[in-house]
């Protein structure tokens, strides 16, 4: 007599105790993704340099007066940008690169309010682990150290230069870019079920991390072009002006080694071959999830990656417009987020869940 058949399994879900936290944390990697892309409308407005001080408190309000308005122009008018820039410029328009550059500011607040909040109310209630509320709260802390460089990064325009260190730029995005995925990955770790064991296969595993390394170093370049506006030369592609290679020209800062940081058309090559190269490296990745039971999230990465190499080449074709230069920022951001899930999802069992 045939014994009847086991059934099967249930679908391991997160434990309801754990469902409000990373909902929680979820939310709040949405509003570091806003948060990087809003920043990146403030640069692509060069609107940066409108609020000429740091109030983390008093600063929370835009001007409510005539007077105030007067006030805020009047120190903008002080600033390198303004002179050599933005000389004649009307109230008007100084009050909407304010905007832009004030709701950058505001969201950071507000991003970093909702993280302490949630994380005082879950610790207090016991729904967060010893090891997760440490490590979270180690992120609040790198929060507020995003502030202080945002803060570093104004003042460096605020001197002889009429533009922010791209630099400091760069460091800027990359740290709100580490936050954004340390984030997701704690909510990751709450609720994504492991879809295989892939213990035999640590090369898959491995390709995912080159990816994610991949995918930063781009975005660290894209920052370097964001920051030296060398977007706006060379509008063409692949060739650049009829160019396989810059210009001789491109070589000309010493030591050769600052042209590749310095150099606006070889920090654009940098980047826009950077891009090619990570993206037949993510395209590989999703080729060879293809046979195994994450072959969902290999589609995904490679439709990702390949709306993103036409969003940048768009935005280069058409010498940076803010609208398709924000959904580049945002495409980069939604591309990373999909090859961290790629990557959690491959981990073999005996390694332990970030909790």
């Amino acid at each position: 007599m045939h014994s009847a058949p086991a059934a099967a399994a249930p679908r391991p879900t997160a434990a309801p105790a754990t469902r409000p936290v990373a909902l929680w944390l979820f939310l709040c990697a949405a509003m570091v993704f806003a948060a990087a892309v809003i920043g990146a409308i403030t640069r692509l407005t060069e609107s940066g340099l409108s609020i000429v001080e740091w109030a983390p408190i008093t600063g929370t309000l835009p001007p409510l007066s005539d007077q105030a308005w007067a006030d805020a122009f009047a120190a903008y008018k002080a600033t390198p940008q303004y002179r050599y820039m933005n000389a004649g410029m009307s109230l008007e328009a100084f009050q909407s690169i304010y905007f832009w550059e004030w709701l950058h500011r505001f969201w950071d607040r507000l991003t970093g309010l909702v993280f302490a909040a949630g994380l005082v109310w879950f610790a207090l209630r016991r729904e967060v682990d010893w090891t997760l509320g440490s490590r979270l709260f180690g992120l609040l802390v790198l929060g507020g150290a995003q502030g202080v460089l945002g803060w570093m990064m104004v003042a460096s325009g605020l001197n002889e230069r009429p533009s922010v260190s791209h630099y400091l730029l760069a460091a800027h995005l990359g740290l709100a870019v580490l936050l954004y995925a340390l984030i997701l990955w704690a909510a990751y770790g709450l609720t994504l079920r492991r879809l295989g064991d892939f213990a035999r296969a640590p090369s898959l595993r491995r390709h995912a991390s080159i990816a994610i390394g991949c995918v930063a170093v781009t975005m660290c370049w894209g920052a370097f072009v964001a920051g030296l506006d060398a977007g706006q030369v060379y509008n063409t592609f692949p060739l650049m002006d009829g160019r396989l290679l810059p210009p001789p020209e491109s070589f000309s800062i010493v030591p050769a080694w600052l042209n590749w940081f310095d150099n606006t058309a070889l920090v654009q090559f940098t980047h826009r071959w950077l891009a090619i190269g990570t993206s037949l490296v993510v395209l590989a990745l999703a080729v060879r999830c293809s046979r195994t039971p994450v072959v969902g999230w290999g589609h995904l990465v490679g439709l990702m990656v390949v709306v993103q190499v036409g969003l940048g080449i768009s935005t280069l074709l058409t010498q940076v417009p803010v609208g398709l230069g924000a959904m580049h920022q945002a495409g980069a951001l939604l591309l990373l987020a999909l090859l961290l899930a790629l990557r959690f999802v491959t981990r073999p069992v005996s390694e332990s869940r970030l909790r």
